[in-house]
């Protein structure tokens, strides 16, 4: 079935080895650079193609016929259709399909993905995830290794509530306490059950071969008792603690919540602010300054403030030991305007003097700062903001149950009523805002459940000092060491429903009259806590009443256990033993302390080992401009939207479906329209993971646009044609290619290809080794396009194609055992490469490389490529021939000078005859490698000049009016058009080229040598100017060269 739609760039996309040079396009062979470095930061711009469909009657799970007639263009829905489904069901992703494979090793790789929340979508990020360790571990499969990789799913407490709260609110107008905790999470397991699945049908749809059977939910039964061991076996370790202490609150949720789902927001001054449950917006930003009364005294102190709602927690005033304005105070008390309670002025010198007016009002019970104050001087703490976001009764009648932002302003008013208030002014400050309900952070005193995290973060750093922890890349090391060297323990509670209910007890004895005190036990059952506790007091089990703690443990709690208690810890199961500790540890930058930390702290504790030896971090993905990105800055993109195609309409639908201000709407729908004014092209899941893979992934932000994924889509278009081009000349064949192994490589050019590979291969395996997958994928596509395609595929067409009137070169015959030869070699460069590349792109890679079989000595019709052995480069050692590379490097420059030379007389049809005036030993290269010195620079025929003088070569110098190319100092091409060559225009063209190139490079050089450039230019920016300005330096060269030797001959005439 064919139906229209597709796209293509309005630009053609060159490469990273080509080059447009005074408007003609030039072509640049040599060492490959980054794929990244040639897309465009412009609007992605593209036309409706032709779409192909898979429509073969193909059963889900069976193999899909590829003995159908070949696509004349890539179509990734084609591509991609039916080959995930056999996978899964042939079981080619589990680790017990290990034994079946020929070449397995006795060798283990282990891995979980980072569980991603129920309830969310893949963002790129996850796309990223997913595209490295899917290529780490398809690589290692095909090594032979027994691989594991678990799929799983993270319950998102906090996140999972909030979705079904407002499911319900909005379709059945009911809050979560319309309900009983049982009821309500039956409701979520009902939306989980609904909705769950879509994140592993996402990720089957990025091709990842994670193994299903073992997929692991954080709230399954068996990962829930893992959950309660853990509590159960820290608590008797003493390494849980119940405490009172001040946590991240969040008033809308009314839960504590994590540091990692509190967002700064950055004011520089008054802002209003949207907060849940108030109908008219906030201001913040703002400093207040007020006067306490200095009692018994006609003196005050003026305090300053963000949040003056606050002061009627205030225990005291801290003041500089050293400051002079309060030397007279020090020691007296002040009197508080509404609640009349005394507060003494102290010295500390964490106060800083220089900030408002130098004097601190003191508020343990609602600020970080402040409660580490009060330890230091036994100051009470006061708490005078409720869970709900209301004022408590010690504020007093006319403040209890008055929300806090409102009450702010109450403060104020009676302030200015009572003559205290001293103004207000702006004031730069961060504001913390709770990332799942976008309320503003309230520090609250709690009484919580806490992690004693010292000893363990010492052992944590202690494993990387030692070596037994590696982090990679491994600057990170730094971070590691001094996070964890001033870590504060860690608050696990969570005042929410849906979780792990915490499996402690508060008990309750029979005839005790002390109610202050609070007596817990811990248990895993209520029946082991009810026997603690009767051993611990001294009573009857069946006296004592037990009430379990209503909270649920932290989401990252759970997480931290993953990687064992995913294979079944704390039973010792067949799973614990063979892939416990996990070989690798692979996640975003971002995770190196809320879930990295916790895992190996975790781990240690209750396994007794590193739950992995490795990890490997990567960086964040932003936007092609180099943002973060974000809903309201409408540049998210989701991975099914680039895979599949999106249009604008579409994109903009989804932001006026999400929870955005109308103000931050129409900026999203404004940047997408200038961003994807026709939409998104389909580019396919290939094109997406060799993108992701394509940037260094170990350093600074990966900064992606789409137009990145359409030149890979390009690629796959280029690997597309290849395989037509080979199937056609395999058709004409009568017997199956030789083994690679037989396979010996004649003419030059066959060993100059094969070299290529070797030396290919090679460079795969040493940046696999170290991870950098950037080198890998740059390694590959330089091979196929550059090598395979534009050099050894152009050479070989007359060779293996032989139309009516072809021309045979001289030293290729065209005698069978060339072609047969040439087949061979072509068909193994197209083999092997696509088993490189099966990692990165593993649809079109098995599409392509099953097309191929039916042309092998015994290929079994249920194999996968996916389970083929990875190329090594022992395996084509035989096909080493460095000299031949290294020579070939001379008819590179040689052929691209020939190519910019009949582009500079507008040459397209026409072959000219070429001279190569160059030295004795350049000779000799030329003529090794004549053939593919005619075929690619398309000339009639190439004399070689050796104006040194050589035994071997009987040419004549070139005739005058020639037209002169410089290739290097010791060769110049001279090419011969009938018409003869201007000498005269020729130099003023190449000067007016000059002239207009020497202001561009003098621009960029300023810019580049500027103070501000290497610390204030984004590093993917500076990349790329730095590309540009190579790229003019080399042309300036080339044109100075040329003008010489136009001018010296000029001269000698």
């Amino acid at each position: 079935m064919w139906c229209r739609y597709g796209w293509s760039r309005s630009t053609r996309f060159f490469g990273p080895h080509t080059a447009v040079r005074g408007g003609l396009l030039t072509w640049r062979l040599g060492r490959a650079e980054h794929l990244s470095e040639s897309a465009e930061d412009k609007p992605v711009k593209w036309t409706e193609k032709q779409r192909i469909l898979y429509t073969a009657p193909t059963l889900p799970g069976t193999k899909k016929d590829t003995s159908l007639p070949f696509p004349t263009s890539y179509s990734p829905e084609y591509v991609e259709s039916s080959w995930y489904q056999w996978w899964e069901k042939e079981g080619f992703f589990s680790p017990e399909q290990h034994e079946r494979l020929p070449h397995a090793v006795d060798r283990t790789f282990s891995l979980c993905i980072p569980p991603p929340n129920v309830t969310g979508t893949l963002h790129l990020g996850h796309a990223l995830t997913v595209a490295v360790e899917d290529a780490l571990v398809r690589r290692k499969r095909m090594q032979g290794y027994r691989v594991l990789w678990v799929p799983g799913c993270d319950h998102a407490g906090i996140a999972t509530q909030t979705v079904v709260e407002r499911r319900l609110l909005r379709e059945e107008g009911k809050h979560r306490h319309d309900f009983t905790r049982e009821e309500f999470l039956q409701q979520v397991w009902k939306w989980k059950n609904d909705k769950g699945e879509e994140i592993y049908r996402q990720l089957r749809s990025l091709g990842a071969s994670l193994d299903w059977s073992r997929a692991c939910f954080t709230m399954d039964p068996c990962f829930s008792r893992a959950v309660t061991e853990a509590f159960v076996k820290l608590c008797d370790l003493g390494l849980i603690y119940r405490s009172e202490g001040l946590v991240n609150w969040s008033c809308a949720l009314e839960s504590a919540i994590s540091d990692i789902e509190v967002d700064s927001k950055e004011l520089s001054g008054p802002t209003m602010l949207s907060v849940p449950g108030y109908e008219n917006k906030v201001e913040f930003g703002t400093m207040f300054t007020f006067a306490y009364p200095i009692d018994n005294h006609d003196e005050e102190v003026m305090v300053s403030t963000t949040r003056p709602e606050t002061m009627l927690g205030d225990v005291a005033i801290a003041v500089h030991p050293d400051d002079p304005r309060y030397q007279a105070v020090n020691g007296k008390q002040c009197r508080h305007p509404f609640t009349n309670r005394l507060l003494p002025i102290i010295t500390d010198s964490m106060v800083d003097m220089e900030l408002g007016t130098g004097a601190v009002k003191v508020t343990p019970a609602h600020d970080h700062s402040d409660f580490l104050l009060s330890q230091r001087h036994s100051l009470p703490r006061l708490t005078v903001i409720r869970g709900d976001g209301t004022m408590t009764p010690p504020c007093g009648q006319w403040l209890e149950g008055v929300k806090r932002f409102d009450a702010r302003q109450f403060v104020v008013d009676a302030l200015v009523e009572r003559k205290l208030f001293r103004g207000k002014k702006s004031h730069a400050m961060t504001l913390p805002i709770c990332s799942r309900s976008g309320d503003i952070i309230e520090p609250l005193l709690k009484k919580q459940w806490f992690v004693r995290c010292d000893q363990m973060a010492k052992k944590a750093v202690q494993a990387v000092e030692d070596g037994q922890l590696q982090i990679i890349p491994d600057f990170y090391t730094k971070t590691w060491k001094t996070w964890l060297s001033n870590i504060s323990d860690w608050c696990i509670s969570r005042q929410l429903w849906w979780g792990h209910q915490i499996p402690a007890y508060q008990v309750e004895l029979p005839n005790c009259t002390d109610t202050k005190e609070e007596r817990w036990v811990w248990g895993r059952s209520e029946a082991e806590a009810r026997q603690r506790a009767a051993i611990r007091y001294g009573v009857r089990p069946e006296a004592v009443t037990l009430t379990q703690d209503p909270d649920v443990l932290d989401t990252w709690f759970s997480s931290g256990l993953f990687p064992f208690a995913m294979l079944g810890w704390p039973e010792q199961t067949t799973d614990l033993q063979h892939y416990y500790p996990i070989s690798i540890l692979e996640t975003g930058n971002d995770l190196i302390f809320f879930w990295v930390a916790r895992m190996v702290m975790l781990g240690t504790e209750l396994t007794g080992q590193l739950p992995f030896k490795q990890v490997l971090f990567h960086s964040l993905v932003r936007d092609n401009h180099g943002r973060k990105m974000s809903k309201s800055l409408g540049n998210v993109i989701d991975p099914l939207d680039v895979i599949h195609g999106v249009s604008l309409e579409r994109l903009q639908e989804k932001v006026m479906e999400g929870n955005l201000d109308p103000r931050e709407q129409l900026v999203a729908i404004e940047a997408q329209r200038k961003d994807f004014p026709k939409g998104i092209p389909q580019c396919g899941t290939d094109a997406l993971r060799f993108a992701l893979c394509s940037h260094k992934m170990q350093g600074e932000d990966i900064s992606l646009s789409v137009s990145q994924v359409l030149s890979c889509r390009h690629f796959c278009n280029k690997m597309w044609q290849t395989l037509r081009f080979t199937l056609g000349v395999l058709g004409h064949i009568t017997a199956p290619v030789a083994s690679l192994e037989e396979t010996t490589p004649l003419s030059s050019m066959d060993r100059w290809i094969c070299s290529r590979l070797y030396s290919t291969v090679l460079q795969c395996e040493q940046a696999f080794e170290a991870y950098e997958l950037h080198t890998v994928t740059s390694a590959l596509y330089s091979f196929w396009v550059h090598s395979l395609c534009d050099v050894y595929m152009e050479h070989v067409k007359p060779v293996l194609v032989q139309d009516e009137g072809a021309v045979v070169q001289p030293d290729t015959e065209g005698s069978d055992s060339t072609r047969h030869v040439a087949t061979s070699v072509l068909y193994h460069c197209v083999s092997v490469s696509l088993a490189l590349l099966s990692p990165f792109m593993p649809f079109i890679t098995e599409e392509l490389w099953q097309r191929l079989q039916p042309f092998r000595h015994g290929a079994a019709s249920q194999t996968s490529l996916s389970l083929q052995p990875y190329p090594c480069s022992s395996q084509l050692a035989h096909w080493h021939f460095p000299e031949e590379e290294s020579a070939f490097l001379l008819i590179q420059e040689v052929i691209r000078t020939a190519r910019s030379l009949r582009a500079q007389c507008g040459m397209t049809k026409d072959k000219p005859a070429m001279w190569a005036v160059c030295s004795p030993s350049q000779a000799q290269v030329l003529l090794h490698f004549g053939s593919a010195v005619w075929t690619l620079s398309r000339t009639s025929c190439l004399h070689i000049y050796c104006p040194q003088g050589s035994d071997n070569l009987h040419s004549t110098p070139p005739p005058e009016g020639s037209l002169i190319g410089v290739v290097d100092h010791s060769c110049q091409l001279h090419l011969h058009v009938q018409s003869g060559v201007n000498v005269e225009k020729q130099i003023l063209q190449l000067s007016q080229r000059r002239d207009k190139l020497v202001p561009k490079l003098k621009e960029i050089l300023c810019k580049v040598q500027s103070p501000n450039f290497l610390t204030k230019v984004p590093a993917h920016v500076r990349q790329k100017v730095d590309h540009k300005m190579s790229a003019l330096q080399q042309e300036l060269k080339t044109i100075e060269d040329q003008l010489k030797m136009l001018q010296e001959n000029q001269t000698t005439e």
